[in-house]
C-alpha cells in the first residue's frame, strides 16, 4: 500500500462499530436540524459532534462502510500501471 492509499481508508474495525458510528453521527445531525428553531445552542453543539462520528462528511462514512464491508473478502494489487480487485483466499 502506498502512502497515498493509507490516507483513503475510512473503515472501521468492525462493522457494528461503524454502524453505531452512523447512528450516532447522523442522529446527531438530524437532532440538530429538528432542534435549531428550539435550542439553537444544543443544536450547534450536535453539529460538530455528528461531524466527527462522520469523520468529516456523510459521504467519507458510507464509503467507510463499503470499505468495512468488503475487508478480507476483496484484495487489490496493482502491477505496471493497473490495478484489479480479487477475492480473498480462504485460510479455512
Amino acid at each position: 500500500m502506498t502512502k497515498t492509499d493509507a490516507g483513503r481508508d475510512f473503515a472501521s474495525a468492525s462493522l457494528p462499530r461503524h454502524l453505531v458510528r452512523g447512528v450516532l453521527g447522523f442522529g446527531s445531525l438530524a437532532l440538530a436540524v429538528v432542534l435549531l428553531p428550539y435550542a439553537w445552542p444544543v443544536s450547534v453543539a450536535l453539529l460538530p459532534a455528528g461531524l466527527l462520528a462522520l469523520r468529516g462528511c456523510p459521504m467519507c462514512w458510507a464509503v467507510g462502510l463499503a470499505q468495512t464491508l468488503s475487508r478480507g473478502r476483496l484484495r487489490r494489487s496493482c502491477e505496471d500501471g493497473r490495478c484489479t480487485l480479487t477475492g480473498a483466499t480462504s485460510g479455512h
